[in-house]
């Protein structure tokens, strides 16, 4: 039975008026249960909603309230989902969270495949948990998109892969997804000697026939940390292998493009930068779709630096910025021409994107050549150096390798290296103990352009 408690009530919200409060129990709504977010959502649509509620001494109410078609009753409940997580039931020979170290923090073990993630969080799911009825809902609901943890499209090796006797109908849900036209995304995690080769070429072409109400699908490289004992034995790719991958996914996108005016299926930068190949244009991109994967991320790098660069530059072309009434943009870009000259600042990246600061070092000494950017590549001592990504780089890793080095007035930290919404790294340690060890002020970037010209300048918002 679903019953959700109600952590709060916006005054002066309709359900606040009604007489609902802090502590009461919703126990139905428009006479359904309440499963969780998306049939609290969907069922609170109508303009008049009846909700049985229970009060904290036990009394049972049934309340009618009637609210604009897209207001919200006001509710807030202890769960955010509503409902529990669903933990994963396969055993994936790829899956990374086999390969962490002992000793961290619980919910680095926990391993997620809920389809409500996927459109909540963007998560990737592999399916193989769903009930018809779920699935059913999703259409329904007309719930999207909902990324696909594919894999492979052969049944039985996707059995293997997943160690799930169920995985191998993915397609089947795939099918009823596109026929009720359902937006995806899909990924393939790529494992030497297994999924590669002709079985991706197999894969990508069976999905590509989903396109585009399959909009997108990454091509990933495994990642191999040192925590590997017992685990199926898999070897890295080699730039030789990079260089294969790569020229299959390249004929599959000129073959979408004719088909359907997309790309649609894209590789990694992990793929173009360990075969020693330039990126491909921001075009190729389709929108940066699967930016979250790894696609597309060390393009939208440069094209964001470089129109932010730009964007000064041609703003002080054409306002000369010497009047004394000058507009907010103005006034961003005067700051940015002239402030804290000499300036030093340091950054670190993952080995993987080591070359990446050359850019925006050129980029940056075309506007301010009197500031200096440093950037400091880390190996990955703590996952092991097989793992290149700057999104799991630690605490630890960064302190030892840049103790004694010159990090100038302020040190740049990606956002991607710290967990989402808190200022702590992956190994628990905290953003102000990096900064006591290495005695210097840190700055978290979010966004790749103005923001990280901003950071590297000094002007704050």
């Amino acid at each position: 039975m679903h019953e959700h408690k109600i952590v709060s009530v916006i005054e002066g919200s309709p359900a606040y008026e009604a007489g609902i409060r802090e502590g009461d129990v919703l126990v139905s709504l428009n006479g359904m249960p309440v499963e969780d977010v998306f049939d609290y959502h969907y069922l609170a649509e109508e303009i008049s909603v009846t909700l049985e509620v229970r009060t904290p001494g036990g009394e049972q109410r049934t309340i009618l309230i009637e609210k604009g078609e897209d207001e919200d009753l006001g509710l807030t409940f202890a769960e955010s989902l509503m409902d529990d997580y669903r933990s994963c039931r396969n055993k994936c020979v790829f899956c990374f969270i086999d390969q962490n170290p002992p000793g961290m923090r619980d919910t680095i073990y926990f391993k997620d495949d809920d389809s409500r993630l996927s459109f909540l969080q963007g998560n990737y799911i592999t399916m193989t948990n769903m009930k018809e009825s779920e699935i059913d809902r999703i259409i329904r609901y007309k719930l999207a998109p909902i990324n696909i943890s594919v894999h492979t499209t052969n049944p039985e090796l996707r059995v293997q892969m997943l160690h799930n006797r169920f995985a191998g109908n993915i397609l089947e849900h795939i099918d009823k997804l596109y026929a009720a036209e359902i937006p995806m995304n899909g990924q393939v995690v790529l494992c030497k000697g297994l999924n590669d080769g002709d079985e991706l070429r197999r894969t990508i072409s069976d999905l590509m026939k989903y396109a585009p109400v399959m909009s997108s699908l990454s091509i990933v490289p495994v990642g191999l940390s040192k925590y590997r004992d017992g685990l199926c034995q898999l070897d890295p790719f080699t730039p030789e292998d990079a260089g294969e991958v790569i020229d299959i996914i390249e004929g599959f996108q000129k073959q979408a493009m004719e088909k359907c005016g997309i790309h649609f299926v894209h590789a990694s930068d992990e793929w173009y930068i360990t075969a020693g190949r330039e990126m491909p244009e921001e075009e190729r991109y389709d929108g940066y779709q699967q930016i979250e994967n790894g696609v597309g991320m060390t393009r939208l790098l440069y094209e964001e630096f470089r129109a932010a660069v730009r964007e000064v530059m041609d703003t002080k072309e054409i306002h000369g910025l010497k009047r004394l009434r000058m507009s907010k943009e103005e006034r961003q870009a005067a700051q940015l021409l002239k402030k804290n000259p000499g300036r030093k600042v340091s950054t670190v990246t993952g080995m993987l994107a080591r070359n990446q600061g050359k850019v925006i070092q050129a980029e940056l000494a075309k506007l301010r050549p009197d500031v200096e950017l440093m950037v400091y590549p880390i190996v990955n001592d703590f996952f092991g150096h097989n793992i290149t990504v700057t999104g799991l780089l630690t605490g630890q890793d960064i302190v030892a390798q840049l103790k004694g080095k010159e990090l100038g007035d302020a040190l740049l930290l990606p956002q991607c290296c710290l967990k989402a919404d808190e200022d702590i790294f992956l190994d628990d340690m905290h953003l102000s103990e990096l900064e006591n060890a290495l005695q210097v002020k840190t700055v978290i970037v979010k966004s790749y352009g103005m923001d990280f010209l901003k950071a590297i300048i000094g002007v704050e918002e």
